[in-house]
């Protein structure tokens, strides 16, 4: 008998890993589909056409759309923490992190497994008015997304790359507002250079942010860090010397 029990323990465990596997597969293929349709396009149905599958066999797993919808901004919160923040909040504080922060954004924008672009910011725009529990998720996921930035900027301040009166929350909003208006340009627009003139952007941001007696950006310590690409140079105004900071009116 303990032989017995042992064995369907043993039985219910593989069952138990393989049902997590095949669910975990799903999520990921749900999160690909739901970045080219959106996530009021991301059905039971629609999911079961396009994995060949049972509509049964996945409500087993989810039960409702509403959490089918949960289940894969969970699941692209998961990967955005995985591929984005902790390797950025792994390199060098001040700066270089803020830095590396951007670039590993602008990776998954355009991240193969996205097709369709941030899964983030289409849902923003379905579900904006839109009262449910996957709205409820993604704001909380919004929220400390820019909460992550705000600290990180705030933490440069601490280093002395930032100046000491820079409000974190605007910087992350400001930032935020770049990276938006990338994806729309590179998406919507096709702009072939959405990804110069969103650098170009974050780079006026931080000569904004840095401190004033840093007149020189600050050397990037990661691999991945944003650096500007090779543009033409202009003429500088007369009115003073490259990177002296400007008043922003925090």
């Amino acid at each position: 008998m303990i032989e017995r029990s042992f064995y369907f323990m043993a039985v219910s465990r593989v069952r138990g890993a393989k049902g997590a596997q095949t669910r975990q597969a799903i999520l990921q293929r749900a999160l690909g589909l739901a970045s080219q349709v959106g996530f009021e396009g991301l059905t039971i149905g629609r999911l079961a056409d396009d994995l060949n599958i049972s509509k049964s066999g996945l409500f087993a797993h989810f039960r409702s759309k509403d959490a089918l919808q949960v289940e894969v901004l969970r699941t692209a919160a998961e990967r955005f923490v995985d591929e984005v923040v902790k390797p950025s909040l792994a390199t060098p504080r001040g700066e270089p992190r803020v830095r590396a922060l951007v670039e590993r954004w602008f990776g998954w924008e355009q991240s193969p497994p996205l097709p369709g672009g941030c899964p983030f910011v289409a849902a923003a725009f379905e579900l904006d008015d839109r009262p449910g529990p996957a709205r409820d998720f993604l704001v909380r996921s919004e929220r400390d997304w820019a909460d992550t930035i705000a600290n990180v900027a705030r933490t440069a301040v601490q280093e002395g790359h930032f100046r000491a009166d820079l409000d974190g929350e605007q910087f992350a909003r400001d930032l935020h507002g770049i990276m938006l208006a990338y994806a729309h340009a590179s998406r919507l627009m096709a702009d072939p250079r959405a990804r110069a003139r969103a650098e170009a952007a974050f780079e006026a941001l931080l000569r904004d942010a840095r401190h004033p007696a840093r007149v020189a950006p600050h050397a990037a310590a990661h691999p991945d860090a944003v650096r500007p690409r090779a543009t033409r140079a202009r003429p500088e105004p007369a009115s003073g010397p490259r990177g002296r900071a400007r008043p922003r009116g925090f």
